[in-house]
């Protein structure tokens, strides 16, 4: 009793098997089908599921009168076997480039975002490295007038001693100090101009931190990533190739493994 149990174990492994793959199969291509033609999803859906069915009935029709069957007929249904694996990897392959597309936009728009911020913080860059250059010429002009206002001296000889006398020139002082107080009110406004550009970009790049970060793109699409990086191969080409794997594996498993419950079942 036990043993004819076990011997009953495997084929019903590997028909759950069969029919899990075949079910997920089906499931994937009809919604790839409904999204290829969304004008009649409905439409497209039942008759997608109606030929998913089909596929595995000919499967399992053409191994159990494999022997019986006439040669016109086993011949057209192993060509519409081929056939319908050959539209339902379509299907996978519509349904999944299409999850991959969802995600590479939401990728291309947080890139352009980044991409927009990063020019807004290199505008100010510039505009900061213009103010400092300006800063440094207007301290050195500061130090200048200091120093020419420091030594605003005139000498002249008195006519009735003869003496030299050293004097201040008040002209020149005025002048001094008028050219020094608008620099010094120029150093104002660059002061606070260099601050508020500083804060800026201090803002932006946090900002561009928290775009980059604030998302799980980054988990979901870095190991395409880093195959980019490694291979040198864009993204898209990368995902192309994992797609067709895919579907070549897929579906012909899903024929294999009905076929192997067949056998499995007929060995009993």
């Amino acid at each position: 009793m036990w043993k004819k149990i076990q011997e009953r174990i495997l084929p019903f492994i590997i028909a759950l098997s069969a029919l899990s793959v075949s079910a997920s199969a089906a499931f994937y291509s009809v919604s790839g089908l409904s999204k290829l033609f969304a004008g009649a999803s409905l439409e497209v859906i039942i008759m997608a599921s109606s030929l998913e069915v089909a596929k595995l009935v000919i499967a399992s029709l053409l191994y159990q009168y494999r022997k019986t069957i006439p040669t016109v007929l086993k011949y057209y249904l192993t060509t519409a076997a081929v056939v319908l694996v050959l539209i339902t990897s379509m299907g996978i392959y519509g349904f999944l480039s299409a999850a991959y597309q969802e995600t590479a936009t939401k990728a291309g728009n947080i890139t352009a975002q980044v991409e927009l911020l990063e020019t807004k913080r290199d505008n100010f860059e510039e505009q900061l490295t213009g103010y400092s250059q300006e800063k440094e010429s207007l301290n050195q002009s500061i130090s200048d007038l200091r120093a020419g206002l420091a030594g605003n001296k005139v000498q002249y000889k008195d006519r009735e001693t003869g003496q030299i006398i050293t004097t201040t020139s008040s002209s020149n002082r005025k002048a001094f100090e008028r050219q020094l107080d608008q620099a010094l009110e120029r150093q104002d406004v660059l002061n606070e101009k260099i601050d508020g550009l500083r804060q800026s970009i201090f803002d932006l790049e946090t900002e561009i931190v928290e775009v980059e970060t604030g998302s799980d793109l980054a988990g979901e699409l870095g190991p395409l990533k880093y195959l980019s990086g490694l291979t040198g191969v864009s993204m898209d080409k990368i995902i192309n190739v994992l797609l067709l794997v895919i579907i070549f594996v897929f579906d012909p498993l899903a024929i294999a493994l009905v076929i192997a419950a067949n056998y499995a079942f007929d060995r009993l």
